[in-house]
């Protein structure tokens, strides 16, 4: 498992317990490396503090690209896991612009699996597509 994953993985539990518990995003990254810092990867720590803090900065504009992005549901209705991947992915598609794409899906993805429903890969990926489109994020094999 590759660092920016394992941050990821890091940067959606911060992100789902900083929503839970209504803390800040600094409380909240100093709680989880002190809680978890046993089972967490410490090569994925700076990617995923930058992550939660992005994401945390800019959470309206990441919600109103989710909103439009996302026919029929409400933010506060999609569960808080998948809320919170589609916030990451989002903020990567319009922050970080040296990561493709592709792998933001497939990372998104993959987080949904892991920590969602059944149907949350699927909507995720459907989501995140639109919000990439609209953003201009091209994959590479289309570029």
């Amino acid at each position: 498992m590759g660092a920016r994953h394992s941050g990821r993985e890091s940067a959606l539990q911060m992100l789902f317990q900083m929503e839970l518990s209504g803390s800040s995003p600094g409380a909240t990254v100093e709680l989880y490396w002190r809680s978890f810092v046993a089972d967490a990867d410490p090569e994925g720590r700076p990617y995923a503090d930058d992550v939660v803090q992005g994401v945390a900065a800019t959470r309206d504009e990441l919600d109103r690209h989710i909103a439009a992005a996302s026919a029929h549901w409400r933010i506060e209705r999609m569960s808080r896991v998948d809320r919170n991947v589609l916030r990451l992915g989002t903020w990567e598609l319009a922050h970080r612009a040296d990561v493709p794409r592709a792998v933001i899906l497939d990372e998104a993805v993959e987080l949904a699996k892991a920590f969602g429903t059944e149907e949350s890969s699927a909507f995720v990926n459907g989501v995140l597509n639109r919000i990439a489109d609209t953003l201009g994020r091209q994959d590479e094999r289309r570029a």
